[in-house]
């Protein structure tokens, strides 16, 4: 758990001193990691600053309305550009990521750059590839670190309608509306703080959960139709998609999204998880309900992580073979990670 006082003035004095600061996001960014960012641009913006945001890919339509989303700038859609503000930066904050990886084709650009660099993360096992590590795996999510970190760094609550709304956003996204994820009694209290500014929750929550195209929607009909099997001998349900699936609905990023939660729904089912077939491999996406630590399944078995009942991982091979794998380590390993709850 990071202790934020520790951090906080060496914080502010690189805050202060850095004439160009560079913010980025993990690829693929979810709420949560746009969340972070815009509000940590907001601030920085507020105290005089002039920040540059980075993504390494697109992000999803349903984040879009947050403001100062438009103002980040798309490693893919502008290389040579972004490769000119990773050059320039003398300050690089890399938000709710933790490993190199997750940087995308940015990764040598950013690794070789002579900028002081910051890791904010919520997520374990944290590789040491900047000179800052702040990493609170007990947060339920990234920007919930960040409002804490402001506050140390501020001496009280930094809330402009931006800023709330961004921190607001990673937040309910990271917990599924609060059907799942570490959140305690005061990331709800930072809630309570975040409405007091009035935001509208239940806009950002027709913005966040029900903006989806028709295809989405049909797309979602076809995965719970016929590509959902149910294990019911060992409470689990899996989803697959294949490309040809994505294609026949005109799939755009983040049409998936919440797909891996919808099984969780079905009585007696305690492990969903969703393949979705790419180029040269298979994602996963696991969720659980309890103490099934799906964390540690994805991270034994599908060179991934996350947290207790939220996680990813990745196997370079067909769906077919994908799933036989995954059933068969299932099989075998089911009572050793169902612990009573």
């Amino acid at each position: 758990m990071a202790e934020l006082s520790e951090y906080s003035k060496e914080l502010s004095d690189l805050f202060t001193e850095s004439e160009n600061i560079l913010l980025i996001c993990h690829i693929n960014p979810d709420g949560d990691a746009i969340g972070s960012q815009l509000a940590l641009y907001h601030y920085l913006k507020a105290i005089g600053k002039k920040p540059e945001m980075l993504s390494p890919n697109n992000i999803q339509d349903f984040l879009k309305w947050m403001s100062g989303a438009d103002l980040i700038n798309i490693f893919i859609k502008n290389r040579k550009y972004c490769r000119e503000l990773i050059a320039k930066s003398d300050l690089i904050v890399m938000v709710d990521f933790n490993q190199p990886e997750r940087l995308g084709e940015a990764r040598k650009n950013v690794l070789s750059s002579s900028a002081r660099r910051i890791i904010i993360d919520h997520h374990l096992n944290p590789v040491p590839f900047a000179d800052i590590v702040i990493s609170d795996p007990s947060k339920c999510s990234t920007t919930e670190l960040i409002y804490d970190l402001l506050v140390s760094v501020a001496d009280k609550p930094f809330l402009t309608k931006p800023v709330a709304e961004a921190i607001y956003t990673g937040i309910i996204t990271d917990t599924g509306n609060f059907e799942y994820g570490s959140y305690t009694g005061h990331t709800l209290n930072i809630v309570a703080e975040l409405l007091e500014t009035g935001i509208e929750k239940d806009k950002i929550i027709s913005l966040i959960y029900k903006n989806f195209s028709e295809q989405r929607m049909r797309l979602m009909g076809l995965a719970l139709n016929e590509r959902m099997t149910i294990l019911p001998n060992y409470n689990t349900a899996y989803i697959y998609l294949t490309k040809n699936d994505l294609n026949a609905y005109d799939h755009i990023n983040g049409d998936t999204e919440g797909f891996v939660n919808m099984p969780l729904a079905i009585k007696g089912v305690i492990f969903s998880v969703l393949f979705v077939e790419k180029d040269k491999f298979i994602k996963i996406s696991f969720r659980s309900k309890g103490n099934f630590p799906v964390n540690k399944f994805a991270s034994e078995f599908f060179s991934g992580g996350g947290h207790l009942n939220a996680s990813g991982g990745e196997y370079a091979d067909n769906m077919e073979n994908t799933i036989n794998y995954f059933v068969k380590v299932l099989k075998s390993n089911f009572k050793r990670f169902n612990f009573p709850g």
